[in-house]
């Protein structure tokens, strides 16, 4: 009982001094301003050489004149790339095909209701028939009206207009025809068929949607001939040239290709001064239209790098090393890694020129 009144006594504000004063102390500690020199010194810290095995590969660095590459994003497409349409406006009653189908030339895509053609084609060929026939009686006419005329049966005024009467129905006749053969044309564009072999890429519309001349139904390639199309900047695409090899890098298919300059566009986009580079790729499996790629090509001026064989790094984790060659002895030592060139990495800090390392580096791991 008396010692629950004694710490009542105490003053309400000791205690959050004694918490402060103790978070001053941690901190003190952790700065090393209490506890004496025991900190470590900044600066590296040397690790014992290893003798160099008598059968290990090594390898000279050397400055080299590399050419620098620039790297611009692109898509793959079908040289061959459509988006088929109608002719007219009439409501879709039928549309067998679906994305991914794959579709031979002349395959049904969607048939339209043709109900409406039809009626104006039976109109067009009925208003034909009629205008043969007029044409027919002023033919019978012209013929009547010319033995009057030269028996002197019928006068000049009267010849002339039948003649001119012949000549107005044949041409209604023709007019007629024309109508009828542009009416059986329409009345055929109610289906619509696959221009080329192909892929169905995407479906827009659907049966019973209203069809409006001009807007696609499906979108429609070939899959086999794809191209990289890209965009560049117009100081690297006056460098290039026709038939040029280029590489083309897949991260889909973690592959790169070598494809060839088939296009490049002489207009300067003038918002982004890039111009549009096409190249065409190998047959490879797993290529798809629409697919995303890295187009590399090396436009800059050739400039002395620092390079050293792939196989001579070491990794740790995110960290990269090689082993340098000294007086028999090796020593790990990091370095900075940049663009790759082949086989060969550019060292950007960590070695110089005329370094000695081990070329192998999996050695001692």
């Amino acid at each position: 009982m008396s010692h629950h009144r004694f710490l009542s006594d105490k003053p309400k504000w000791l205690v959050p001094l004694a918490a402060i004063g103790g978070l001053l102390l941690v901190i003190l500690l952790a700065l090393g301003v209490l506890g004496g020199d025991s900190k470590t010194k900044p600066g590296t810290t040397s690790i014992a050489a290893r003798t160099v095995p008598a059968n290990a590969a090594t390898v000279r660095i050397a400055r080299q004149a590399e050419a620098g590459s620039s790297v611009w994003q692109g898509t793959l497409r079908s040289r061959l790339a459509v988006k088929i349409a109608p002719k007219l406006n009439a409501r879709i009653v039928e549309m067998p095909v679906h994305p991914g189908d794959r579709l031979k030339k002349g395959q049904l895509i969607a048939k339209l209701d043709d109900r409406d053609l039809q009626a104006a084609y039976n109109a067009a060929n009925a208003a034909y028939v009629a205008a043969q026939a007029q044409a027919a009686q002023a033919g019978a006419d012209e013929k009547r009206i010319v033995d009057l005329y030269q028996k002197q049966a019928a006068t000049r005024q009267n010849y002339d207009a039948v003649i001119a009467q012949a000549k107005a129905a044949r041409a209604m006749a023709n007019q007629a025809a024309s109508a009828a053969q542009q009416s059986k044309v329409m009345l055929g564009e109610n289906v619509l068929y696959a221009p080329f072999d192909g892929v169905v890429g995407e479906r827009f519309q659907e049966p019973g949607d209203m069809a409006v001349p001009n807007r696609p139904v499906i979108s429609f390639h070939q899959p086999d001939d794809l191209r990289l199309e890209a965009a560049i900047a117009s100081q690297c695409a006056v460098q290039l040239e026709l038939g040029a090899t280029v590489s083309v890098r897949i991260d889909a298919l973690r592959q790169t290709l070598a494809g060839t300059i088939d296009e490049i566009s002489p207009e300067i986009d003038p918002q982004t001064l890039t111009q549009q580079v096409k190249v065409n790729l190998p047959k490879t499996p797993g290529l798809q239209h629409g697919q995303f790629a890295w187009l590399e090509a090396r436009c800059q001026a050739p400039q002395a790098v620092l390079l050293v064989p792939a196989s001579a790094i070491v990794q740790f984790g995110q960290l990269q090393a090689v082993r340098v060659v000294e007086g028999g002895q090796w020593q790990m030592r990091h370095i900075r890694s940049g663009k790759r060139y082949g086989d060969q990495l550019e060292v950007l800090s960590g070695l110089k020129d005329g370094e000695t390392i081990l070329l192998q580096g999996e050695l001692g791991q």
